[in-house]
């Protein structure tokens, strides 16, 4: 996971901190700018290097606390595993979030983030596997991420190809963090939704193709997200009931989400959705509808 970068001109506020009693600094920053701060250093495409077991596990269990509310032994846990927990409040929003990240440069700093929000419990996770290669989901996740309460965010630190082979892919390998984080939040029963993105060709004319990975039938709200798209002008290819390309049965995060009966989401979105035009406004409007619901603040 990346080093926590702090802004020019943020301020320190301070917070409750529930496990103390005490205030709790927390830095003012822009949310939207600094997550896509981060993610464009995978740009770079440098080497990246997957953790051990031993790395892994720390940092799993200590989102794991995290996620249940025992900041104190998630800070340990993240603390030996090389991470640290940054509270944030975002100035647009005035919303409190936590950000785990590394806390040097270095070989975690490609390993990825997860932000939180701390308002609220976690309802619902995005999940970004494919930063800049998979242009623009990195942007569409934080707004996500912004627009909704009770979310959290887990962002993949490097490029699909940084690595030896498919080592970066963490949408098809299991010993990455991201795949340990977004499996602590499987095991929690929170739904996820996974962006990922696809260039238009004659055999692929759709808006967006959405899919439940390794699951065969889709739950309510896939089908619900795919007439939310429809009902404004997008064609959506429906994995669980047509014939689609890239309906994410091999993706490993779809395959943990079955075992443990948690609702999985894969959307490949053509650029148009997933751009700043009138198309990815009203994809972001579908999707952010569908977030709503899993956080109980929309209607169904």
């Amino acid at each position: 996971m990346g080093v926590a970068l702090t802004l020019l001109g943020c301020q320190a506020v301070p917070s409750d901190d529930a496990d103390t009693g005490r205030p709790r600094t927390r830095e003012l920053v822009d949310l939207g700018d600094r997550i896509l701060e981060y993610a464009r250093q995978s740009e770079a495409r440098t080497g990246y290097t997957p953790p051990d077991d031993t790395r892994r596990e720390r940092l799993a269990r200590g989102v794991g606390h995290l996620l249940d509310g025992d900041r104190a032994e998630a800070e340990k846990l993240l603390g030996d595993a090389g991470f640290r927990v940054t509270g944030l409040t975002d100035t647009a929003s005035g919303r409190r979030y936590d950000e785990v990240a590394a806390r040097e440069p270095g070989a975690e700093a490609r390993w990825g983030r997860l932000y939180v929000n701390a308002d609220a419990g976690v309802r619902w996770s995005v999940q970004v596997p494919h930063p800049v290669a998979d242009r623009g989901t990195e942007s569409l996740g934080a707004r996500l991420l912004e627009g909704t309460p009770g979310g959290a965010l887990v962002l993949a630190g490097a490029h699909r190809t940084a690595g030896r082979g498919d080592a970066a892919d963490v949408a098809h390998r299991t010993d990455s963090v991201f795949h340990a984080i977004v499996s602590e939040l499987q095991k929690r029963g929170i739904p996820g939704l996974q962006l990922h993105g696809f260039a238009r060709t004659p055999d692929r004319p759709y808006d967006a193709i959405l899919s439940t990975g390794a699951a065969q039938t889709a739950p309510e709200e896939a089908a619900e997200l795919a007439e939310l798209m429809e009902g404004r002008d997008l064609r959506v290819c429906r994995g669980w009931a047509d014939r689609c390309p890239l309906e994410g049965t091999t993706n490993v995060q779809g395959k943990t989400a079955k075992r443990h009966d948690a609702t999985f989401i894969h959307a490949e979105l053509a650029p148009g959705a997933r751009g700043d035009g009138p198309e990815a406004a009203r994809a972001l409007t579908a999707l952010s509808t569908l977030l709503s619901t899993w956080s109980g603040t929309g209607k169904r």
